[in-house]
C-alpha cells in the first residue's frame, strides 16, 4: 500500500506491564517513511478497572482454573476499555472514525516465553481485536509480537525502531533512550552515517516491583514522585542480592516481564529480610531499578551526552535523581524535552507499528530482537 492511498492518522493503544491503565494517542504521520515529524493530535488514558487488573495479574501468575475461558473474557473486557479510549481520542480531536487508517493495539501480556520449551516459545497478549474493530469501526492491527518470535526473536522490545525515527541523534553522539514502564528497556541509537545498527534490550524491572510493594503497604497504586522511597534507607545487602539475578548478566538480545519479575520472585528475594521496614524495601527497590538501568547504559555513557527517559518512571523524581547520580556523564531528561511526553511514547510506537504493517514494512529490528530477519508485524482486522 502506498502512502498516497493511506490516511496519515493512526491510533496507538498500550496497556503495559504496570497494569495501571490504558494509554492512547492519535497521531498524524508525515508522508515520507521518516516519522520524525509525527504530530500527536490527542492523548487519552483510562485507569484499569480494579477487577480486570486483578484478573490479568491472576492469569499472569497462573492462579485459578479454567484459564482459557477467563482469558477470553478478560480479552473482551480489555477490548471494551480500549474502545472507550478510542472514543475519547476521537472526541478530543474532533475526528471521525473513517479518518483513521488503523489502530495499533498492543493487548495485555500475560505470558512471555520466547525461545523456551520447544525451541520456538510464544508470547501472549490478551485482546479481542475483532471486537475492538466492531466497537470502533476502525481497522485494528494487533498481535504485533508473535511473528518476531516465530522468526527466532524475542518479540521485544519493539520500540527501538520507533525511537530511531523520533529521537535519532543529530550530531556525532550516540542516542540513548530508556523506557521505564513495568519493565525497563533501553535503545542505543547510532549517530548519522554510522554503520552500527540500532540495538536495544530489556534491562530489568521498571515500576512493576515498586508498584506492587507500594500497593501492598500503603494502599496506593504507585509511589507518587518516589516520595515514599525517598524517606527510606537503601538496604545494601538486599540490593546486592537483587542485583545477582542472572537475567541482569545475560547478554542481549533479551526480554523479560512478569514471568520473571513478579510478586513471588520478590517474596523469595526478601527471605532473610523480614525485619526490614517496608519503606526501606521501597527505597531499595527504587535503587535496584536505577542500578539495573544504569549498568546497561554505562558502556555507552562516554559516547553520548543525553539520556532520554520515557514511561511512567520518567515521572518518578526519586528514580530520575538516582539515574542522574549513577550516570553523571549524561544529562538525564524526560522525552518531553524532545517534543513527545513520556506517557505518549509507547502508545505512539504502536501507532507507528500499525502504519508499518499496513505499508508492508518491517516493524522489528533483528539486531534488537535476534530474529532471523526483518518482518512485517501484526495481524489485520479490517473495519
Amino acid at each position: 500500500m502506498s502512502t498516497e492511498s493511506l490516511s496519515p492518522c493512526f491510533i496507538g493503544l498500550m496497556s503495559g506491564t504496570s497494569l495501571d491503565g490504558v494509554d492512547g494517542v492519535l497521531a498524524r504521520f508525515p508522508a515520507a517513511p521518516d516519522a520524525a515529524a509525527l504530530q500527536v493530535l490527542a492523548h487519552a488514558s483510562r485507569p484499569m478497572p480494579p477487577a480486570l487488573r486483578s484478573e490479568l495479574l491472576a492469569l499472569n501468575s497462573r492462579r485459578g482454573d479454567d484459564e482459557l475461558h477467563r482469558a477470553a473474557l478478560a480479552g473482551n473486557a480489555l477490548s471494551q476499555e480500549y474502545a472507550q479510549v478510542v472514543q475519547q481520542l476521537l472526541a478530543d480531536s474532533g475526528m471521525a472514525a473513517r479518518a483513521i487508517a488503523a489502530i495499533g493495539a498492543h493487548g495485555q501480556t500475560v505470558r512471555h516465553q520466547p525461545g523456551l520449551h520447544d525451541g520456538v516459545g510464544y508470547t501472549v497478549q490478551l485482546l479481542n481485536p475483532a471486537l475492538l474493530a466492531e466497537r470502533t469501526g476502525i481497522t485494528v492491527v494487533a498481535d504485533l509480537r508473535s511473528r518476531d518470535v516465530a522468526a527466532g526473536g524475542q518479540g521485544a522490545p519493539l520500540v527501538p525502531a520507533f525511537h530511531q525515527q523520533v529521537f535519532a541523534p543529530q550530531g556525532q553522539d550516540v542516542g540513548l533512550v530508556l523506557n521505564i514502564g513495568g519493565i525497563a528497556n533501553v535503545s542505543v541509537l547510532p549517530p548519522p552515517g554510522s554503520a552500527a545498527p540500532v540495538t536495544g534490550w530489556d534491562c530489568g524491572p521498571g515500576n512493576a516491583l515498586l508498584d506492587a510493594w507500594c500497593q501492598r503497604h500503603t494502599g496506593q497504586p504507585y509511589d507518587a514522585d518516589g516520595a515514599w522511597a525517598a524517606t527510606g534507607q537503601v538496604l545494601a545487602p538486599l540490593l546486592a542480592q537483587l542485583l545477582r539475578e542472572p537475567f541482569l548478566q545475560q547478554p542481549p538480545p533479551k526480554s523479560t516481564g512478569r514471568d520473571l519479575f513478579h510478586w513471588a520472585w520478590l517474596v523469595q528475594q526478601l527471605d532473610g529480610f523480614s525485619a526490614a521496614a517496608p519503606v526501606d524495601v521501597q527505597a531499595t527497590l527504587t535503587a535496584f531499578t536505577a542500578q539495573a538501568c544504569a549498568d546497561s547504559l554505562r558502556p555507552f555513557a562516554q559516547q553520548a551526552c543525553t539520556l532520554l527517559v520515557c514511561g511512567g518512571g520518567a515521572l518518578n523524581a526519586a528514580l530520575m535523581a538516582q539515574l542522574q547520580q549513577r550516570l553523571p556523564q549524561l544529562e538525564v531528561v524526560a522525552t518531553g524535552s524532545r517534543g513527545l511526553p513520556p506517557l505518549q511514547v509507547e502508545a505512539a510506537a504502536f501507532a507507528w507499528l500499525a502504519r508499518q504493517c499496513l505499508l508492508g514494512r518491517a516493524g522489528n529490528l533483528p539486531a534488537v530482537t535476534g530474529a532471523a530477519g526483518p518482518r512485517v508485524l501484526g495481524a489485520i482486522y479490517a473495519a
